[in-house]
């Protein structure tokens, strides 16, 4: 089947949805904030605990981190995406969703053949590899120190 140029954007204007940047973009701003707001109140908390600077930024760090992930895990994180958009990319907690995202998605498979491949292929191993291993240098120093 042979498309014109004008059949294919009558088409994709049919098919696709329009964007309303009015609503759009303040909803994926003020989610934005309330992330970012959530990051400086675990900092502020964990700084009135007494803890040093190092250990405050890492616990506010892995405290985004894990909620990221369990929201990711209970279905949450896709749900409030779906109206924040790009607000949902701060970095520390759309990393973890990307990462969780997909581990999730192939559970079903198994954990050798589903989680643990899959969780590989989205974030790639480089990444998966470093943050790993840089929590668990963190946890360790943490420890020590």
């Amino acid at each position: 089947m042979q498309l014109s140029k004008s059949q294919y954007t009558q088409m994709y204007k049919e098919a696709s949805e329009n964007t309303k940047s009015y609503l759009t973009i303040p909803k994926a701003f003020v989610i934005g904030g309330i992330i970012c707001a959530l990051g400086e109140f675990f900092l502020t908390t964990y700084e009135n605990l007494g803890l040093t600077k190092e250990q405050y930024s890492l616990l506010t760090s892995v405290t985004l981190i894990f909620l990221s992930a369990l929201l990711t895990g209970l279905g949450i994180y896709g749900k409030i995406a779906k109206h924040a958009g790009a607000g949902t990319l701060v970095p520390i907690t759309g990393f973890a969703n990307s990462v969780v995202a997909p581990a999730v998605e192939f559970k079903a498979e198994g954990f050798i053949l589903g989680l643990g491949a899959k969780i590989f292929i989205i974030s790639g191993p480089v990444i998966l590899y470093g943050t790993l291993a840089s929590a668990i240098y963190g946890v360790i120093y943490y420890l020590i120190k």
